[in-house]
Protein backbone atom coordinates (compact mmCIF):
# COMPACT_ATOMS: atom_id res chain seq x y z
CA UNK A 1 0.00 0.00 0.00
CA UNK A 2 1.12 3.54 -0.97
CA UNK A 3 0.27 6.72 1.12
CA UNK A 4 -0.42 10.00 -1.00
CA UNK A 5 -1.18 13.71 -0.55
CA UNK A 6 -3.21 15.53 -2.54
CA UNK A 7 -2.81 19.56 -3.46
CA UNK A 8 -6.41 20.94 -4.25
CA UNK A 9 -8.92 18.62 -2.65
CA UNK A 10 -11.71 21.19 -3.09
CA UNK A 11 -11.38 21.06 -6.68
CA UNK A 12 -13.79 19.83 -9.29
CA UNK A 13 -11.07 17.20 -10.58
CA UNK A 14 -9.68 16.18 -6.95
CA UNK A 15 -12.84 13.52 -6.19
CA UNK A 16 -12.00 11.07 -9.34
CA UNK A 17 -8.18 11.44 -7.54
CA UNK A 18 -9.42 10.27 -4.30
CA UNK A 19 -11.50 7.75 -6.13
CA UNK A 20 -9.05 6.42 -8.09
CA UNK A 21 -6.46 6.24 -4.85
CA UNK A 22 -8.91 4.00 -2.96
CA UNK A 23 -9.82 1.88 -5.97
CA UNK A 24 -6.03 0.86 -6.30
CA UNK A 25 -6.36 0.11 -2.51
CA UNK A 26 -4.00 2.94 -1.29
CA UNK A 27 -4.22 5.61 1.36
CA UNK A 28 -4.74 9.30 1.28
CA UNK A 29 -3.02 10.33 4.12
CA UNK A 30 -3.08 14.17 3.86
CA UNK A 31 -4.57 16.98 1.91
CA UNK A 32 -4.55 20.36 1.05
CA UNK A 33 -6.56 23.47 -0.25
CA UNK A 34 -6.92 26.78 0.68
CA UNK A 35 -10.58 26.30 0.47
CA UNK A 36 -11.94 24.36 3.18
CA UNK A 37 -14.93 22.82 1.16
CA UNK A 38 -13.66 19.57 1.05
CA UNK A 39 -16.48 17.05 3.21
CA UNK A 40 -15.96 15.20 -0.19
CA UNK A 41 -12.87 13.66 1.87
CA UNK A 42 -15.36 11.96 4.48
CA UNK A 43 -16.87 9.70 1.28
CA UNK A 44 -12.65 8.17 0.69
CA UNK A 45 -10.44 9.59 3.65
CA UNK A 46 -12.34 10.92 6.41
CA UNK A 47 -9.10 9.85 8.62
CA UNK A 48 -6.85 11.79 6.23
CA UNK A 49 -5.01 15.30 7.68
CA UNK A 50 -6.23 18.48 5.92
CA UNK A 51 -4.31 21.87 5.78
CA UNK A 52 -5.81 25.14 4.12
CA UNK A 53 -2.32 26.97 4.79
CA UNK A 54 0.42 25.29 2.11
CA UNK A 55 3.15 26.09 4.80
CA UNK A 56 1.65 23.76 7.38
CA UNK A 57 0.96 21.30 4.99
CA UNK A 58 4.68 21.51 3.94
CA UNK A 59 6.17 21.23 7.71
CA UNK A 60 3.71 17.96 7.81
CA UNK A 61 4.68 16.28 4.66
CA UNK A 62 8.38 16.59 6.13
CA UNK A 63 7.93 15.78 9.13
CA UNK A 64 6.52 12.42 7.69
CA UNK A 65 9.40 12.05 5.47
CA UNK A 66 12.18 12.16 8.75
CA UNK A 67 9.97 9.38 10.34
CA UNK A 68 10.96 5.67 10.44
CA UNK A 69 7.09 4.73 11.03
CA UNK A 70 6.39 3.94 7.26
CA UNK A 71 3.68 6.54 7.11
CA UNK A 72 6.12 8.82 4.80
CA UNK A 73 4.29 9.88 1.41
CA UNK A 74 4.62 8.30 -1.79
CA UNK A 75 2.98 10.22 -4.38
CA UNK A 76 1.49 13.77 -4.29
CA UNK A 77 -1.13 14.36 -6.33
CA UNK A 78 -1.69 17.59 -7.89
CA UNK A 79 -5.27 19.21 -8.72
CA UNK A 80 -4.37 22.83 -8.06
CA UNK A 81 -5.16 25.57 -10.74
CA UNK A 82 -2.60 25.18 -13.65
CA UNK A 83 -0.42 27.77 -13.04
CA UNK A 84 0.58 26.54 -10.13
CA UNK A 85 1.26 22.58 -11.33
CA UNK A 86 4.56 23.41 -12.03
CA UNK A 87 5.75 24.41 -8.40
CA UNK A 88 3.69 22.12 -7.01
CA UNK A 89 5.27 19.53 -8.89
CA UNK A 90 8.82 20.72 -7.70
CA UNK A 91 7.63 20.25 -4.23
CA UNK A 92 6.70 17.06 -4.35
CA UNK A 93 9.77 15.65 -6.11
CA UNK A 94 12.16 17.65 -3.44
CA UNK A 95 9.92 16.07 -0.32
CA UNK A 96 11.03 12.50 -1.83
CA UNK A 97 7.60 11.63 -3.50
CA UNK A 98 7.00 11.24 -7.35
CA UNK A 99 4.07 13.19 -8.82
CA UNK A 100 0.88 12.74 -9.95
CA UNK A 101 -0.51 16.21 -12.14
CA UNK A 102 -3.58 16.53 -13.78
CA UNK A 103 -3.85 17.98 -16.89
CA UNK A 104 -2.26 20.65 -18.23
CA UNK A 105 0.82 19.66 -16.70
CA UNK A 106 2.14 22.93 -17.36
CA UNK A 107 1.34 26.47 -19.46
CA UNK A 108 4.34 26.38 -21.66
CA UNK A 109 7.03 23.80 -23.20
CA UNK A 110 10.37 25.49 -21.40
CA UNK A 111 8.30 24.52 -18.17
CA UNK A 112 9.21 20.47 -18.98
CA UNK A 113 12.59 20.89 -19.52
CA UNK A 114 12.95 22.60 -16.18
CA UNK A 115 11.03 19.63 -14.59
CA UNK A 116 13.50 17.33 -16.21
CA UNK A 117 16.18 18.59 -14.47
CA UNK A 118 14.81 18.29 -11.01
CA UNK A 119 13.92 14.77 -11.91
CA UNK A 120 17.47 14.01 -12.33
CA UNK A 121 18.45 15.84 -9.43
CA UNK A 122 15.75 14.40 -7.17
CA UNK A 123 15.77 10.58 -8.06
CA UNK A 124 11.87 10.85 -8.53
CA UNK A 125 9.36 10.83 -11.46
CA UNK A 126 6.31 13.01 -12.59
CA UNK A 127 3.74 11.27 -14.02
CA UNK A 128 0.70 12.51 -15.67
CA UNK A 129 -3.13 12.06 -16.13
CA UNK A 130 -3.70 11.84 -20.07
CA UNK A 131 -6.98 9.72 -19.71
CA UNK A 132 -7.76 9.69 -23.30
CA UNK A 133 -4.70 7.91 -24.19
CA UNK A 134 -5.76 4.26 -21.77
CA UNK A 135 -9.60 4.90 -23.40
CA UNK A 136 -10.34 1.39 -25.27
CA UNK A 137 -11.76 3.69 -28.21
CA UNK A 138 -9.06 5.79 -28.97
CA UNK A 139 -6.40 3.41 -28.51
CA UNK A 140 -8.21 1.15 -31.03
CA UNK A 141 -8.49 4.31 -33.40
CA UNK A 142 -4.76 5.05 -32.95
CA UNK A 143 -4.04 1.21 -33.97
CA UNK A 144 -6.32 1.54 -36.92
CA UNK A 145 -5.00 4.36 -38.32
CA UNK A 146 -1.37 3.31 -37.63
CA UNK A 147 -2.32 0.01 -39.31
CA UNK A 148 -4.04 1.75 -42.41
CA UNK A 149 -1.94 2.50 -45.46
CA UNK A 150 -3.18 5.55 -47.49
CA UNK A 151 -1.94 8.32 -49.42
CA UNK A 152 -4.46 11.21 -48.40
CA UNK A 153 -4.39 12.36 -45.17
CA UNK A 154 -7.36 11.42 -42.42
CA UNK A 155 -10.19 14.56 -42.42
CA UNK A 156 -11.28 15.30 -38.49
CA UNK A 157 -13.32 17.63 -37.10
CA UNK A 158 -13.12 18.12 -33.36
CA UNK A 159 -16.09 19.67 -31.70
CA UNK A 160 -16.26 20.33 -27.64
CA UNK A 161 -19.07 22.55 -26.26
CA UNK A 162 -19.05 22.79 -22.54
CA UNK A 163 -21.10 25.10 -20.89
CA UNK A 164 -19.98 27.01 -17.82
CA UNK A 165 -21.81 29.77 -15.72
CA UNK A 166 -20.88 33.21 -15.41
CA UNK A 167 -19.25 32.09 -12.48
CA UNK A 168 -16.28 30.62 -14.73
CA UNK A 169 -14.68 34.30 -16.40
CA UNK A 170 -14.72 34.95 -12.52
CA UNK A 171 -12.57 32.50 -11.27
CA UNK A 172 -8.64 31.66 -12.19
CA UNK A 173 -10.01 29.43 -15.07
CA UNK A 174 -10.97 33.24 -16.58
CA UNK A 175 -7.65 34.43 -16.25
CA UNK A 176 -5.21 33.83 -19.36
CA UNK A 177 -2.17 33.90 -16.86
CA UNK A 178 -2.97 31.40 -14.15
CA UNK A 179 -5.42 29.22 -16.40
CA UNK A 180 -3.49 29.46 -20.27
CA UNK A 181 -6.95 30.43 -21.55
CA UNK A 182 -9.42 28.05 -22.83
CA UNK A 183 -7.34 25.59 -25.30
CA UNK A 184 -5.33 24.83 -22.41
CA UNK A 185 -7.78 24.48 -20.30
CA UNK A 186 -10.62 22.71 -21.74
CA UNK A 187 -8.42 21.49 -24.79
CA UNK A 188 -5.51 19.80 -23.69
CA UNK A 189 -6.17 16.61 -23.27
CA UNK A 190 -7.99 17.08 -26.86
CA UNK A 191 -5.00 17.90 -28.53
CA UNK A 192 -2.69 15.18 -27.06
CA UNK A 193 -5.26 12.68 -28.28
CA UNK A 194 -4.86 14.20 -31.84
CA UNK A 195 -1.39 13.77 -31.48
CA UNK A 196 -1.84 10.36 -29.88
CA UNK A 197 -3.37 8.85 -32.57
CA UNK A 198 -2.38 11.28 -35.79
CA UNK A 199 1.70 11.62 -35.15
CA UNK A 200 3.82 14.78 -35.03
CA UNK A 201 2.25 18.12 -35.28
CA UNK A 202 2.94 20.01 -38.66
CA UNK A 203 0.86 23.01 -38.86
CA UNK A 204 -1.69 24.88 -36.31
CA UNK A 205 -3.60 27.79 -37.55
CA UNK A 206 -5.47 29.87 -35.16
CA UNK A 207 -8.85 31.39 -36.29
CA UNK A 208 -10.75 32.52 -33.12
CA UNK A 209 -9.59 33.15 -29.74
CA UNK A 210 -11.42 34.73 -27.19
CA UNK A 211 -12.43 34.04 -23.06
CA UNK A 212 -14.93 31.59 -24.09
CA UNK A 213 -14.41 29.99 -26.96
CA UNK A 214 -11.31 29.16 -29.74
CA UNK A 215 -11.10 27.82 -32.93
CA UNK A 216 -8.50 26.57 -35.51
CA UNK A 217 -7.02 24.29 -38.01
CA UNK A 218 -3.65 21.39 -37.20
CA UNK A 219 -2.38 19.41 -39.25
CA UNK A 220 -0.72 16.13 -38.15
CA UNK A 221 1.86 13.44 -39.88
CA UNK A 222 -1.77 11.62 -40.83
CA UNK A 223 -4.57 13.87 -39.86
CA UNK A 224 -5.84 17.50 -41.08
CA UNK A 225 -8.03 19.11 -38.35
CA UNK A 226 -10.76 21.62 -38.03
CA UNK A 227 -11.24 22.35 -34.22
CA UNK A 228 -13.40 24.28 -31.87
CA UNK A 229 -13.78 25.02 -28.51
CA UNK A 230 -16.14 26.55 -26.26
CA UNK A 231 -17.97 27.04 -22.81
CA UNK A 232 -20.82 29.48 -24.16
CA UNK A 233 -23.90 27.85 -24.01
CA UNK A 234 -24.95 29.29 -27.29
CA UNK A 235 -22.69 27.50 -29.28
CA UNK A 236 -24.33 23.83 -28.24
CA UNK A 237 -26.36 22.99 -31.27
CA UNK A 238 -30.05 24.00 -30.83
CA UNK A 239 -31.91 20.58 -31.66
CA UNK A 240 -29.62 19.19 -28.45
CA UNK A 241 -30.31 23.11 -26.59
CA UNK A 242 -33.95 22.24 -26.91
CA UNK A 243 -33.48 19.05 -24.91
CA UNK A 244 -32.47 20.64 -21.99
CA UNK A 245 -28.30 19.61 -22.76
CA UNK A 246 -25.80 22.14 -22.11
CA UNK A 247 -22.90 20.31 -23.65
CA UNK A 248 -22.14 18.84 -26.93
CA UNK A 249 -19.01 16.67 -27.72
CA UNK A 250 -17.95 15.36 -31.88
CA UNK A 251 -15.36 13.69 -33.49
CA UNK A 252 -15.59 12.69 -36.86
CA UNK A 253 -13.00 11.22 -38.91
CA UNK A 254 -13.29 11.04 -42.30
CA UNK A 255 -17.14 11.88 -41.72
CA UNK A 256 -17.73 8.79 -39.17
CA UNK A 257 -18.33 9.78 -35.88
CA UNK A 258 -15.65 8.62 -33.20
CA UNK A 259 -17.83 7.09 -30.17
CA UNK A 260 -16.10 7.13 -27.03
CA UNK A 261 -18.74 9.23 -24.42
CA UNK A 262 -18.64 6.17 -22.52
CA UNK A 263 -15.83 4.57 -20.06
CA UNK A 264 -14.77 8.25 -18.96
CA UNK A 265 -15.58 7.38 -15.01
CA UNK A 266 -12.81 4.90 -14.79
CA UNK A 267 -10.24 6.44 -16.66
CA UNK A 268 -8.32 7.71 -13.47
CA UNK A 269 -8.78 4.60 -12.03
CA UNK A 270 -6.93 3.09 -15.44
CA UNK A 271 -4.57 5.94 -15.26
CA UNK A 272 -3.62 5.51 -11.57
CA UNK A 273 -3.11 1.62 -12.14
CA UNK A 274 -0.61 2.35 -15.05
CA UNK A 275 1.17 4.43 -12.56
CA UNK A 276 1.64 2.38 -10.22
CA UNK A 277 2.88 -0.07 -12.58
CA UNK A 278 5.50 2.03 -13.75
CA UNK A 279 3.88 2.98 -17.02
CA UNK A 280 2.78 6.22 -16.21
CA UNK A 281 3.39 9.23 -18.87
CA UNK A 282 5.65 11.04 -17.95
CA UNK A 283 7.19 14.83 -19.33
CA UNK A 284 7.99 13.85 -22.70
CA UNK A 285 4.96 12.67 -23.47
CA UNK A 286 3.15 15.91 -23.06
CA UNK A 287 5.45 18.13 -24.66
CA UNK A 288 3.30 18.21 -27.96
CA UNK A 289 0.08 19.43 -26.80
CA UNK A 290 1.73 21.55 -24.00
CA UNK A 291 4.01 23.32 -27.13
CA UNK A 292 0.04 23.22 -29.40
CA UNK A 293 -1.52 25.28 -26.68
CA UNK A 294 1.13 27.65 -26.12
CA UNK A 295 1.03 28.27 -30.05
CA UNK A 296 -2.61 29.00 -29.77
CA UNK A 297 -2.49 31.11 -26.90
CA UNK A 298 -0.18 33.37 -28.71
CA UNK A 299 -0.82 33.29 -32.17
CA UNK A 300 -1.80 35.66 -34.53
CA UNK A 301 -5.25 35.21 -36.02
CA UNK A 302 -5.79 33.61 -39.47
CA UNK A 303 -8.56 34.99 -41.73
CA UNK A 304 -11.27 32.39 -41.88
CA UNK A 305 -10.33 31.18 -45.63
CA UNK A 306 -9.48 27.52 -46.46
CA UNK A 307 -10.02 25.00 -44.21
CA UNK A 308 -11.55 25.92 -40.82
CA UNK A 309 -14.52 24.71 -38.27
CA UNK A 310 -18.21 25.09 -39.71
CA UNK A 311 -18.94 26.84 -35.95
CA UNK A 312 -16.80 29.55 -36.36
CA UNK A 313 -19.29 30.63 -39.19
CA UNK A 314 -21.40 32.08 -36.83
Amino acid sequence: MKNFALIGAAGYIAPRHMQAIKATGNELVAAMDPNDSVGIIDSHFPQAEFFTEFERFDRHIDKMRRKTDGRRVDYVSICSPNYLHDSHMRFALRSDADAICEKPLVLNPWNIDGLLEIEKDTGHKINTILQLRVHPSIVALRDKVRAAKRDTKHEVDLTYITSRGHWYLQSWKGNLKKSGGIATNIGVHFFDMLHFIFGDLQQNLVHHSGDTKAGGYLEYENARVRWFLSVDVNDVPEAIRAKGQRTYRSITVDGEEIEFSGGFTDLHNRSYEEILAGRGFGLEENRTAIATVAAIRNAELTPLQGDYHPFLKK
